[in-house]
């Protein structure tokens, strides 16, 4: 905002910032950080936390609120910072949405899920009674800054781990982007989604494919940003992950336990006549060729069922289960039967 930018700098009191950062992060990039706001003469408070599934709860949101406190932010001209991945974001969302009723905050992802997903959208949360996000609402943020160099420094396992969600977007709504994930896969794991030069036939895969999932995740937020309608195609691989993902916690990461969800709906679709067996074994084979899982001994068919009931109970009384119907299209199933599932379970743990 020009105007805000003008009072800004006409304001004689000194800039001042207060900014949450995954402690992880911090180790790698805490002194650029520091070094950046020195540099422009801004006050600031860095707050390094410990921000992952088993420590997302309230107490590190009121842990934050604390140092907020201590700080004397003005919730009108001094918006709180996340610097981390997804849990880092929603947690400093939810934060910044409690203090003093609405304080703005700004998203910095630093992880491939975080970018791609958390980044977009309006929610934040936390974990409560070993239910994900259980606590939470729809605050979003005043600007999410994206930079892909952040992601050179994660593991191969948490690339993996963000493919599953931009595969999410591409069996729903984008045939290009499955493509893009088909050819280059193995390309994007290998440079960690960084542009390079010199790689012959690669184009810039990561731009690409990067672009082209949000764009298709804000194309399904952007008109239904507080969920009144309940039937939403990004759901797809969020009917059973959210109680496989609590259940085994730590042993499989979100991207994980969303991926295994997909398989089994890919299977589900298949035994509804929705998906021929080359375009299922398409999609197991990129599955396999982003290094996800397919399935984990944790998802047993009682846990399927629970988790299909859980999904009724907040969704209306109805499933509504997006199934891929070719590759890039998809639409929201309301009668897949019991025996169907059942059909369709006993194939994914045979194969």
């Amino acid at each position: 905002d020009p105007q805000q930018r003008e009072l800004t700098a006409a304001s004689k009191r000194k800039l001042r910032r207060f900014i949450v950062i995954d402690e992880v992060v911090d180790k790698l990039y805490g002194s650029k950080v520091r070094e950046y706001f020195e540099e422009n003469n801004v006050q600031h408070k860095i707050l390094a936390l410990p921000t992952t599934e088993e420590t997302k709860s309230m107490d590190l949101v009121l842990n934050i609120l604390h140092e907020v406190q201590s700080f004397s932010l003005d919730r009108r001209t001094e918006p709180i910072i996340a610097i981390g991945g997804g849990v880092c974001l929603d947690i400093v969302g939810l934060a910044a949405s409690l203090y003093r009723r609405r304080t703005p905050y700004i998203r910095v992802p630093t992880t491939l899920l975080s970018y791609v997903d958390a980044s977009v959208g309006a929610k934040t949360g936390v974990n409560f009674l070993q239910c994900k996000n259980k606590l939470g609402g729809y605050t979003p943020p005043v600007a999410s800054f994206l930079d892909r160099s952040f992601i050179q420094s994660i593991p191969r396992r948490h690339i993996s781990n963000g493919l599953g969600e931009i595969l999410k977007m591409a069996l729903m709504k984008h045939k290009g982007l499955f493509d893009l994930l088909k050819n280059h896969g193995k390309h994007l794991l290998d440079t960690k989604f960084q542009s390079c030069n010199g790689f012959t036939g690669h184009g810039d895969a990561a731009l690409q494919t990067t672009r082209i999932a949000i764009e298709t995740m804000l194309e399904e937020l952007a008109p239904n940003l507080w969920e009144d309608d309940l039937d939403r195609l990004v759901d797809f691989g969020h009917l059973i992950s959210p109680e496989l993902e609590m259940r085994v916690l730590p042993s499989l990461m979100h991207g994980e336990a969303v991926n295994i969800d997909m398989a089994f709906m890919t299977y589900v679709a298949h035994a509804r006549g929705l998906l021929d067996a080359g375009e299922k074994e398409q999609i197991l084979q990129c599955m396999r060729g982003l290094e996800l899982p397919l399935w984990h001994s944790g998802c047993s068919w009682a846990l399927i069922q629970r988790a299909l009931r859980e999904r009724l109970k907040h969704s209306g009384g109805q499933p509504r289960m997006p199934l891929p119907t070719g590759l890039g299209v998809a639409e929201i199933f309301n009668d897949t039967s019991e025996e169907t599932l059942e059909r369709a379970y006993e194939l994914w743990v045979r194969d």
